[in-house]
């Protein structure tokens, strides 16, 4: 019998971890690349005012996004790729929508800038922090959640108003907006927040602002 290292149960687990360690083939991900492919063929066809055909790819990416975390817990099959590309997919997809559903001018330009300005605000505090302190980790609030929540509804409220013109709906359009338009401010303030008693909490070293070198003076 053969005493091989590449058969003994000596090496059996780094084996499995090589077989299955591609994260581009691993459910989740392949769900949210989906969605992120997606993307720009929603954006054309709500150019184009096929609402019909917007709405329905507009559920199947929600529904991509509901399940592909439920499958990397299910699967045990988180990821650090998963981490970044989620929340990629989601911006794109809701942020293209804002902003050519305003351009058309079906959406009211006050819910996209301040959708844009919270989440361009919290990128460069993210940016800064990440520059000049210790802190890596931005896990997303309950609050926050529930704000990206509100954005998918409020976009398939929208997309669903102009394809079925009912009172419910024009109703259920105009208070997902302002849940929308609510959260989005609560969240910024939220984020803020707890970005300041993260630093408070770090010692005088480590929250100090990186020294430029050489002579420049303000």
């Amino acid at each position: 019998m053969s005493t091989s290292p590449d058969v003994t149960g000596l090496n059996l687990r780094p084996l499995a971890q090589r077989r299955r360690g591609n994260p581009l083939r691993m459910a989740p991900n392949v769900l949210t690349l989906l969605r992120i492919c997606l993307a720009p063929f929603l954006v054309i066809v709500v150019i184009e005012r096929h609402f019909v055909l917007a709405f329905a790819l507009f559920l199947i990416a929600a529904f991509t996004d509901a399940i592909d975390g439920l499958l990397a817990r299910w699967l045990r099959q988180r990821t650090l790729l998963g981490q970044y590309l989620d929340p990629i997919a989601d911006k794109l997809m809701l942020s293209s929508l804002f902003l050519v559903l305003t351009r058309m001018g079906i959406l009211e330009p006050r819910v996209t800038i301040l959708v844009f300005g919270r989440d361009i605000g919290m990128l460069i505090t993210a940016a800064i922090l990440y520059a000049t302190t210790p802190l890596r980790d931005f896990h997303p609030s309950l609050l926050g959640k529930a704000n990206s929540v509100s954005q998918v509804l409020a976009i398939g409220m929208v997309l669903l108003n102009l394809i079925y013109l009912r009172p419910w709906v024009s109703a259920a359009r105009i208070a997902m907006l302002d849940a929308t338009i609510f959260l989005t401010v609560a969240t910024g303030f939220h984020y803020a927040w707890v970005a300041s008693q993260r630093i408070a909490q770090l010692p005088d070293t480590e929250a100090a602002p990186i020294q430029t070198m050489g002579p420049m003076q303000s």
